[in-house]
């Protein structure tokens, strides 16, 4: 099905719940109904015999679940004799049918319908008189898998969110992440194994603990399956909101993945998988969110089990929640002796830089880099995502890092590489083509120092390169008279007390001789000044921007003058034709 046939088939729909819905409401009836039409499909070749084995095994006393998976050749089933287009020769009984029939498929798909509270808007469509109509609408589409891939089922179902949201002025990009985004993420992390994944019979874990409605596992998979037709990844993802995970776990069901393995809830609040570490895994979480909602179980975790928890190297401000889910994957991470992990995530400006030394936006990215886990971090272009114009940037992190690139990152500034889209969706104004995800994978595979048009866009730095030294500068008290006052009491006793309105701080590289530096830079300028070394804190901070900041000397005055000439002169000749 394509956009465009998709699009007039919605708002036919749309047309007829007019009236007895809001348009905020639509996605309500729609995405369920979507949802069962492409289950019906998927089972419609399968139906007759798995009835059969129904009625045998029923007849024998046999527990029949096992047996009926096997003739679904599917990881659910229906036992009803009803199908949706039966459903439509009895327009009478439709509501009661509907319900008998939802109620036969496996208990993991009527959890989907339970999540999309589908029941109340059956009863709701019932009492308008639109049931029948609506569910014939759905029987007479074509969503057999033959018609519709899995893949582009995906995007259908995107494609439906995304009308949805704009209607009703959600937030989209919450649900889903651009598939081109996704492409470059699953190339990153796949890159350095390509030959351990074209193994036969190769199997690995993926895990989205922000999974949406599953496109990140789903590309994963994809992409898995084209380097190896016999490698399998199993997935296991965690949602907090119902539809998406509702979208999610009837994708999961159709490609034949254990759906226990796709989890609701608050994965901050609630680790769905505990004690479980994965292979690879990927996330986007929400942008900028505070986690106040959820501060009581992450501040009790961090104090009562520090390191042994999720939250043990610090807790940023409450006001954006981005490095709990940094540091949610890196309890994730398979041990290294284990065969390690490695994972994308994908985030805005302020981890990079905000928060001084001490605080735990710092704390965070000093375990980080100081336990060697960051590869790379890839900068991409604004206007990529669908609720937000804002830079944001993909982080690559390991634990099983190659030689050559230990102890070392690696920046990417790909703002440039992008091409504008026929037509924008909600933010998103700009896209990767396959070159730019080519060449971004290429960049990061061969961990090259590279430039374009001049200007460097791929450099490799120390990861002390990013730390420094907070250092504390004091200077005495003085009285009327200027004498320097000693401190009578305390461990100063005898010595200068420090004048607070003098107090200043100083940041010094992680490569420089703190003493070095402060006779360089800070006495010349106070001859009594000295360093408080119990003040002094280890601080570290990614300036992306500034790594790629190529100054552009500005225009000689003569260019400038002559300029403001031609301007002036061009003022002049259209004053004076207007005054002749």
């Amino acid at each position: 099905m394509n956009h465009q046939n998709l699009s007039a088939f919605i708002w036919s729909v749309a047309d007829l719940l007019r009236g007895d819905y809001k348009q905020s409401e639509y996605g309500k009836v729609i995405l369920p109904f979507t949802v069962l039409r492409r289950l019906d499909c998927v089972l419609e070749a399968t139906k007759e015999k798995v009835l059969a084995e129904y009625s045998n095994k029923q007849k024998a006393g046999i527990n029949p679940e096992p047996y009926l998976l096997r003739k679904a050749g599917q990881s659910f089933y229906n036992t009803s004799p009803m199908d949706m287009k039966k459903l439509m020769g009895d327009q009478d009984h439709i509501k009661e049918n509907l319900f008998s029939y939802i109620q036969a498929f496996a208990p993991a798909v009527r959890d989907i319908f339970e999540r999309f509270d589908f029941y109340t808007q059956v009863e709701r469509l019932a009492k308008a008189g639109l049931l029948y109509q609506v569910s014939e609408k759905f029987a007479n589409i074509d969503l057999h898998p033959e018609a519709v891939s899995n893949n582009q089922m995906g995007l259908v179902f995107e494609e439906l969110i995304r009308k949805f949201a704009e209607i009703s002025n959600e937030t989209a990009g919450e649900h889903f992440t651009p598939r081109e985004v996704i492409r470059l993420m699953v190339n990153l992390l796949f890159i350095e194994d390509d030959e351990v994944l074209a193994k036969p019979g190769v199997v690995r874990t993926m895990y989205d603990p922000t999974a949406g409605t599953g496109g990140m596992l789903s590309i994963s998979g994809e992409h898995l399956e084209e380097l190896n037709p016999q490698a399998r990844l199993t997935m296991f993802g965690q949602e907090l909101n119902d539809e998406s995970y509702a979208i999610c776990k009837a994708d999961m069901l159709i490609k034949g993945q254990n759906v226990a393995n796709i989890v609701p809830g608050n994965t901050l609040a609630a680790d769905g998988h505990p004690f479980k570490t994965f292979d690879y895994m990927l996330s986007n979480p929400p942008f900028g969110v505070e986690w106040k909602k959820v501060e009581k179980e992450i501040r009790k975790e961090h104090e009562q089990q520090g390191f042994n928890g999720r939250f043990g190297p610090g807790l940023p401000r409450v006001s954006d929640g981005s490095l709990l889910f940094l540091l949610h994957l890196i309890s994730k991470m398979r041990p290294a002796v284990d065969g390690g992990s490695r994972f994308g995530i994908v985030l805005n400006g302020s981890p990079l830089f905000t928060g001084g030394a001490g605080s735990g936006e710092s704390e965070i990215r000093r375990y980080v880099l100081e336990n060697d886990l960051l590869e790379a971090i890839i900068g991409l272009p604004t206007d990529m995502f669908y609720n937000t114009g804002i830079s944001t940037y993909i982080w690559i992190l390991s634990n099983r890092k190659p030689a050559h690139r230990k102890g070392r990152l690696q920046l990417i500034d790909a703002s440039s590489f992008w091409q504008k889209m026929r037509k924008s969706l909600g933010s998103k104004r700009k896209e990767l083509s396959d070159e730019h995800i080519a060449e971004i994978t290429r960049l990061f595979g061969k961990f090259l120092k590279a430039k374009k048009d001049g200007k460097p866009i791929s450099r490799i730095f120390k990861n002390r390169d990013f730390g420094y030294s907070t250092i504390t500068v004091e200077r005495p008290l003085r009285d009327e008279a200027g004498k320097i006052v000693l401190a009578s009491k305390g461990k100063l006793k005898g010595k200068p007390e420090p004048d607070s309105s003098l107090r200043d701080t100083e940041n010094v590289p992680l490569s420089e001789d703190v003493e070095v530096y402060f006779k360089r830079e800070v006495l010349p300028h106070a001859l009594d000044a000295w360093i408080d070394h119990d003040k002094t804190k280890v601080g570290y901070e990614i300036p992306f921007n500034r790594h790629f900041y190529v100054f552009e000397p500005p225009r000689s005055l003569a260019v400038i003058d002559a300029e403001l000439k031609e301007c002036t002169d061009r003022i002049m000749t259209m004053i004076k034709g207007l005054s002749a």
